[in-house]
């Protein structure tokens, strides 16, 4: 799956993550990007037609390279076809889901870590406009990794999966934390955002081998941020 956009620095990518993930899907439906975002749901649907795929995270390998945009707009994208989908953010060091769909950040996931017996209402976001359940990241804890390693997520991700036909997570990049890998573990499979001219490809590496190494299901990569001069081949999906 590749993205074509005007190249841009690490530097400005941060200022741009400060304020949430541009939602193609939505704002541009016919847009190129919205379009490869739809052939990434195809192949997704696909692959659930004989495996079982509920549980999806969506990573990166550094800072920067678009993992939130592609979750929100896929999360966006698989709920055009009438599935009900939430799209959880994880990040608990950095989250901007809240941003993105403007929701409050309180409470979220953590806060149901540490109190499972909250009301899902009270955790739960629906935004009417674009079908989506939204799972915020609520408040930002000491022991994110503890945390999402702990019991109670595995009981809440488990328990999700009875309610929705699609559960994106949106984690943190693989090479900072290990957050990331614990998710990774326990969902149904996994997509890495490659961004073009920006990661090095011993990041890549990295993030592929400690993929490998909890054993989580890579369904393939995303290419985004490719140079505008470049010909139109803009679409590759792989299954691992």
């Amino acid at each position: 799956m590749l993205f074509k956009k005007k190249r841009r620095n690490r530097q400005s990518l941060a200022v741009e993550q400060k304020k949430g993930a541009p939602l193609y899907t939505y704002v541009e439906p016919e847009s190129q990007n919205s379009e490869r975002i739809r052939m990434l749901r195809t192949n997704l649907e696909f692959i659930q037609v004989n495996d079982s795929l509920k549980s999806i995270a969506v990573t990166s390998s550094i800072p920067g390279e678009g993992k939130s945009t592609v979750a929100a707009n896929l999360a966006v994208s698989l709920t055009a076809t009438g599935k009900n989908v939430l799209l959880v953010d994880t990040d608990l060091r950095r989250p901007t889901v809240h941003k993105t769909l403007r929701v409050s950040r309180f409470p979220g996931i953590s806060d149901l870590i540490l109190n499972p017996k909250l009301p899902a209402k009270d955790i739960i976001y629906f935004k009417e406009d674009i079908s989506l359940f939204i799972m915020p990241a609520g408040e930002l804890p000491p022991n994110p990794s503890e945390l999402l390693a702990s019991q109670n997520m595995k009981k809440i991700m488990g328990e999700l999966e009875k309610h929705f036909d699609y559960i994106i997570y949106d984690v943190p990049p693989i090479n900072s934390v290990t957050d990331p890998q614990i998710i990774a573990s326990r969902v149904d499979g996994v997509i890495l955002v490659v961004r073009s001219g920006y990661v090095k490809k011993d990041e890549v590496r990295r993030s592929k081998t400690a993929l490998e190494n909890v054993e989580a299901r890579i369904l393939g990569c995303v290419l985004n941020d490719v140079p505008m001069d470049q010909d139109d081949k803009y679409y590759y999906y792989k299954k691992e």
